[in-house]
């Protein structure tokens, strides 16, 4: 079974959590993206953050992607920023990228089904 680590801040990730699902609190940007690729989670889950201004709040997906990394996020309508236990019980996914896609992630889809389902692969 693959381990599951609830972070609020993804800054708290490190080497030993390679491999796990981490679901964060943090917002989807390069700053964040930046701590998961040095953890190199299976899979990155962020907040969106609204999305922002030229999709800061998202862009950690498609540079992930760039690093061979699975990466989605929740709605900020859908689960508090800064808190992983809400992005894990209430956030809907709202985007991710291609590999997030062929584990099967997709928009709509609840976090807490997501991680069900990939924590037993």
């Amino acid at each position: 079974m693959r381990t599951v680590k609830l972070v609020d801040s993804i800054t708290e990730l490190g080497p030993d959590d390679a491999g796990c699902i981490a679901v964060s609190g943090s917002h989807g940007g390069i700053s964040s993206a930046q701590y998961a690729l040095a953890a190199r989670p299976h899979l990155s889950i962020f907040n969106d953050a609204g999305i922002g201004k030229d999709e800061a709040g998202i862009a950690a997906l498609d540079f992930l992607q760039g690093h061979a990394l699975a990466a989605c996020t929740v709605s900020h309508s859908s689960a508090c920023i800064g808190q992983a236990n809400s992005t894990l019980q209430s956030g809907v996914v709202s985007h991710c990228n291609l590999l997030a896609r062929k584990l099967g992630v997709d928009a709509g889809q609840t976090c807490q089904s997501v991680v069900d389902r990939l924590r037993k692969s």
